[in-house]
């Protein structure tokens, strides 16, 4: 499972809140639905890598959801209160929720929280060991690259970046999550240090094509 494409359970009893949110997860990457009761968050958590938890709900006090969804697993939880004060975060915290959120939390923010609570509660697959494109061979676990037979020297960010790429020859990584994976942020302001790796990359690996840019999408790896 990878962050992106993450199930999210957003319960909300306002309907026009819990719309907006769905939209702009969805918008995020995430496959995002909505429930507006306490009892409905019970019966459909298990279908959800993330419970994002209205803590107002008209049925069920949501720090008691909260509490019966953690009962079951270490389903990650982020509950979300109207008031932004010390107790309500505590209270929270202790009824299981690994972050609490003000309701009037931005996109931005949100999406950020989500992704550091997956990246702790879901584990990565762990790759193969080595990675070859003839004649490139990365070796995952010495962080060593050789085109060639000849080293390659590389940054750490130059080598994550790679990597990534590298281990999907056949596919599409998004600019969203070259920025997630490699740099650990979802702000899309920060996506031009990509075009300058980028650029870095193919200079060291001697030729342009050993990167392709697919526009408006991200990068995807070609032939020397």
């Amino acid at each position: 499972m990878t962050q992106l494409g993450a199930r999210v359970l957003v319960v909300e009893d306002d309907d026009t809140a819990a719309e907006s949110r769905v939209r702009e997860l969805r918008r995020q990457g995430y496959a995002a639905r909505s429930v507006d009761t306490g009892a409905k968050a019970l019966r459909s958590h298990e279908q959800s890598d993330l419970v994002l938890l209205g803590l107002d709900l008209p049925d069920i006090d949501g720090l008691e959801v909260c509490r019966s969804i953690r009962e079951t697993g270490n389903k990650p939880i982020i509950s979300v209160t109207p008031h932004d004060t010390e107790m309500d975060r505590v209270l929270a915290l202790q009824a299981g929720a690994d972050d609490c959120v003000v309701t009037s939390c931005g996109a931005r923010e949100m999406a950020a929280r989500i992704e550091a609570v997956l990246r702790r509660a879901l584990p990565r697959p762990q790759p193969h060991r080595f990675l070859r494109l003839d004649p490139l061979r990365i070796d995952v676990l010495t962080r060593e690259v050789r085109l060639a037979g000849e080293p390659v020297a590389l940054t750490g960010k130059e080598f994550e970046l790679l990597c990534l790429l590298a281990s999907r020859p056949e596919g599409v990584v998004s600019r969203k999550e070259l920025m997630a994976r490699v740099w650990d942020t979802s702000w899309a302001d920060s996506s031009r240090t990509i075009d300058t790796h980028v650029s870095s990359l193919r200079a060291k690996l001697g030729a342009p094509t050993w990167i392709i840019t697919v526009r408006g999408v991200g990068y995807r790896m070609g032939r020397g």
